[in-house]
């Protein structure tokens, strides 16, 4: 069971489901005049690719490329995620990674969702899979249908890569923003501290505890990067409980790296200002470091 209505209620606000936010922003962005720039940003993508180098990566993953989506909120991208599938198609990825949130709203049906994710999976070619765990927006009843489409769910789990009898691990938390159901306990019983390891979570809310725990990378979404911003890309609204410094784009924090997706969809109003959605691939590479 993923909520817990006294942890929730009592403790923390969350803008996601304040209702007049959306309805504040649309106001404000017709009376100004930006609405028509604001919803063409939205499907505006910007190709994000780093390069990440990992202390003892194994030989055969250097140069082993994720491809990382988050916050698709598919089911409400302005062409029906049609630029999304055209742009993916032409990308080079051994895995994609998917950190949470398909769907747009909090509540209701979503069908939408599946249906449009049936056509991203359509261009998702990669020889390791896609990888998926759950972000706030999403149901866990929604799991069977994921992993129809070919998604592995990692819902406080584990799993290897093997490339050349070698290893890396992947380890997908559960929700760890509004349900608080992540277990890092639970998801690692089973990895090889040995080799490197990748944490996938929906948000950057448990840097502290994955960093004390040895993680090479952290790779999280949600916050949308602002998602309306600042000129600069200055988040007005982090919407996360972590310092400003990991709302977006490349951290670290002591031994761990990290990326914060600014998303791939939007969510509230599917608008973007000066914080353009993102695809992004995160290129591993072996590190001198002993």
């Amino acid at each position: 069971m993923r909520f817990d209505v006294h942890k929730i209620q009592l403790f923390h606000f969350y803008w996601e489901n304040f209702d007049l936010m959306p309805k504040a922003l649309k106001a404000t962005l017709r009376l100004t005049g930006q609405m028509k720039r604001a919803t063409a940003n939205a499907i505006r993508y910007r190709i994000q690719e780093h390069e990440i180098p990992i202390n003892k990566l194994p030989p055969a993953f250097n140069g082993y490329r994720i491809l990382h989506l988050s916050d698709l909120h598919i089911d409400e991208i302005a062409d029906g995620g049609e630029r999304l599938c055209n742009i993916i198609a032409e990308l080079d990825y051994h895995l994609c990674v998917i950190t949470g949130d398909y769907r747009f709203d909090t509540y209701g049906v979503h069908d939408e969702t599946i249906k449009r994710l049936s056509k991203l999976m359509d261009v998702l070619d990669c020889p390791d899979g896609i990888v998926g765990i759950l972000g706030n927006h999403d149901f866990i009843e929604m799991v069977p249908e994921l992993e129809a489409l070919g998604i592995r769910m990692l819902l406080n789990e584990s799993m290897p890569i093997n490339r050349e009898q070698q290893q890396i691990w992947l380890v997908g938390l559960d929700d760890a923003h509004y349900y608080e159901v992540h277990d890092l306990a639970r998801a690692t019983l089973n990895i090889d501290t040995s080799q490197p390891t990748v944490l996938l979570v929906h948000s950057p809310e448990v840097i502290e505890e994955a960093e004390a725990f040895g993680f090479d990378l952290y790779l999280c979404g949600h916050t949308h990067g602002g998602q309306v911003c600042l000129p600069g890309g200055l988040p007005i609204i982090g919407n996360a409980r972590c310092q400003r410094n990991k709302l977006s784009g490349r951290w670290s924090h002591g031994s761990m790296q990290g990326y914060t997706h600014r998303g791939t969809g939007s969510s509230g109003l599917p608008v973007r200002i000066n914080c353009p959605p993102e695809i992004s691939i995160h290129c591993l590479k072996s590190s001198t470091q002993e």
